[in-house]
């Protein structure tokens, strides 16, 4: 007997789409616009040199695998990193994920675009939070991050 659809985590109609070249694409174009974007490009040129880059990209797309594939290719801590960057507050995580969806919207199919942003805005959110805790702000009453309009 199949599941019910209304209780499958992951709708598979939409994984089903997703591959890993899809990932690798996302990726590459993503992080290109990041690392030049006037917001969040000095956060990741400071945190990962030029000679690291490929290797975070290689990560970033084992991360994304894991999360969307279930290849459990990524056992890394992300939070922790994000962390360690004293600079990083809620203007850092709108305009990334607002040049996130954007790339989203430019490679994938509108099904696989709007259920891969959804969860790259609740890691995000998460992420934020996270952030804020540990810069020992009050998080009780913290809303969801609004979207940033796309650049």
């Amino acid at each position: 007997m199949a599941p019910d659809p209304k209780t499958v985590a992951i709708p598979l109609i939409t994984t089903g789409r997703i591959d890993e070249d899809m990932i690798r694409a996302v990726v590459d174009r993503f992080y290109a616009a990041a690392r030049e974007d006037e917001v969040i490009g000095p956060v990741f040129r400071t945190a990962v040199p030029d000679e690291k880059w490929q290797a975070h990209l290689d990560t970033i797309v084992d991360f994304w695998s894991s999360m969307l594939l279930g290849t459990r290719r990524y056992d890394g801590r992300p939070l922790r990193k994000h962390l360690m960057l004293p600079e990083l507050g809620d203007r850092h995580f709108r305009r990334w994920l607002a040049l996130f969806r954007r790339t989203l919207e430019e490679i994938c199919p509108p099904d696989v675009a709007a259920f891969w942003a959804d969860r790259s805005e609740r890691i995000g959110n998460s992420f934020r939070i996270n952030v804020r805790m540990h810069h020992g702000d009050d998080v009780m009453h913290l809303r969801p991050l609004e979207r940033e309009p796309l650049p």
